[in-house]
Parts: C-alpha cells; structure tokens; sequence
C-alpha cells in the first residue's frame, strides 16, 4: 500500500490494513462481475440474463459507495470538522448530489 496523506486539504487518505483490504476485494469482485458480462454479450446471452448481472454489478457498486462514504464522514468529514474546515460539508453535500441523481 503506497504512503498516504491524511485527509483535508492534501485530497488523500490513509486507509488501514483492514478496510484497504476490503475495498480492494470489493472492486475485484465488483471486475469480476463485469467481466462475466462481457463474456456473456460476447456469447450472444439472453438480453434479460445480462440485465439481471448488470443490475447486480450496480448493487454492489453502491455497496461499495456506502461503505466508503460512511468510512469517509466517520473519518475525514469528522476530523476537518473538528478542525474548523467546514467547507469539507459542501463538498459532502456536493458528493451526495452527485450519487444520489
């Protein structure tokens, strides 16, 4: 794992072990997934049977949004707020729009 920042204004975080570890699983399988639908486009697959994966790739893709925002305000949003920082909740708020369209 490369040597990271804490959060605020250097735009990095210093994850743990733990949650590094997690995340990363999560985005292999989340590949995974992905790949096993472009195997099944390339095998001519029912259009409702791609659908249907593709459908869980986006669960899990906001599985893995949840877990890292929540990572995130319990972490870096709380530290920055403590320190005065209050325009970390703009840009909360700004990446909440943005997932929630």
């Amino acid at each position: 794992m490369p040597e990271q920042k804490e959060c605020g204004f250097h735009k990095t975080k210093e994850r743990s072990e733990k949650e590094y570890k997690d995340l990363v699983n999560r985005l292999n399988r989340i590949e995974g997934q992905v790949r096993g639908i472009k195997g099944m486009v390339e095998r001519d697959a029912y259009c409702i049977d791609i659908l249907v994966q593709v459908a869980a790739v986006n669960a899990a893709l906001n599985s893995f949004n949840k877990i890292l925002l929540a990572n995130h305000i319990k972490t870096c949003v709380a530290d920055d707020v403590r320190e005065g920082r209050e325009e970390t909740i703009d840009e909360l708020v700004s990446i909440l729009q943005k997932l929630m369209k």
